[in-house]
């Protein structure tokens, strides 16, 4: 078993490991490469259905190929796909493009707190109804409590405290002193009654993992990771205003290998295009406490 292999293998055990053990399930996707790996490996899991709905939050600011990407490969997927939004917030310009918050009170706002929300059943739900192609009014309120991220350990400091199986308390607050020990392939999955729990099956890939795996699976991703004539590319995806591409020539996946492989960006954060992180002191742990995906 080659290392994708087995990366492949220790992902659809925890996927499936969640869906045995957590009746509440969801899974977020961010459109980006990790999470879009991540719906590759759950269809693998559950021979080409995913037994639960996918959940993306839509601050309103993503870059429109993005949005574009998300309902072609739901479509095309036949994916349960749920929208949620803080659309107060949108209504009142409470954001940092309207200069009403720094970055990281906007991503909380359009992020942390819709996300909650969202999971929580408080706040509404859109769900994508494919007979019409269009997103409507969800009646199911019923909150999530198992939630599958895409998380990777190497990508920034606060994931590398991350567990297999993370706990939360009642609001999503994460606690990264009370985390439970993983030993080997023993996993806690047991909680006490309201916690809620993030799953990350990605823990262990790299950023070249992810990217290899892609090149091996054609996974179909956004075109926004290549280089569409002018040097630039982006190497993590986020709201448009705080998000800034890389320079890089790479037109194709086998280019984006080639980049990783060689060490292009080896002194280089994969999230160093994140104006957000920088304002979170580099990282993303007051986010990420507060229930950050």
């Amino acid at each position: 078993m080659d290392k994708l292999d087995a990366l492949e293998s220790q992902s659809v055990y925890i996927l499936r490991e969640a869906y045995r053990e957590f009746k509440s399930l969801v899974m977020l996707w961010s459109i980006g490469k990790d999470s879009t790996v991540l719906l590759w490996l759950a269809r693998k899991a559950f021979f080409g259905h995913v037994p639960f709905p996918l959940v993306h939050i839509d601050t309103s600011y993503k870059i429109p190929e993005m949005i574009k990407y998300r309902d072609e490969l739901a479509l095309k997927f036949k994916l349960n796909m749920i929208v949620g939004q803080n659309s107060q917030a949108l209504k009142d310009k409470r954001t940092f493009p309207d200069g009403a918050l720094d970055r990281i009170s906007c991503c909380k706002a359009l992020k942390t707190d819709a996300l909650k929300n969202t999971l929580s059943g408080d706040w509404p739900r859109l769900r994508l109804n494919h007979k019409s192609r269009q997103y409507e009014v969800d009646t199911n309120t019923e909150p999530y409590i198992g939630v599958i991220v895409g998380a990777r350990a190497d990508e920034e400091g606060s994931r590398s405290k991350e567990r297999y199986f993370s706990p939360r308390d009642r609001n999503s607050d994460w606690d990264v002193g009370d985390q439970p020990p993983e030993l080997w392939n023993q996993f806690k999955t047991d909680f006490a009654p309201g916690t809620h729990i993030r799953i990350h099956p990605l823990l262990d890939w790299t950023e070249l993992n992810i990217w290899e795996y892609i090149q091996r699976e054609e996974v179909p991703i956004t075109r926004l990771y290549f280089d569409q004539g002018n040097g630039k590319r982006y190497r993590s995806l986020g709201c448009y205003p705080c998000t800034n591409p890389v320079d890089s020539t790479a037109k194709n996946v086998a280019d984006v290998v080639k980049e990783l492989r060689e060490g292009k960006f080896k002194n280089i954060a994969e999230r160093s295009g994140r104006e957000q992180d920088k304002e979170d002191g580099g990282g993303l742990e007051t986010l990420r406490k507060e229930g950050y995906m």
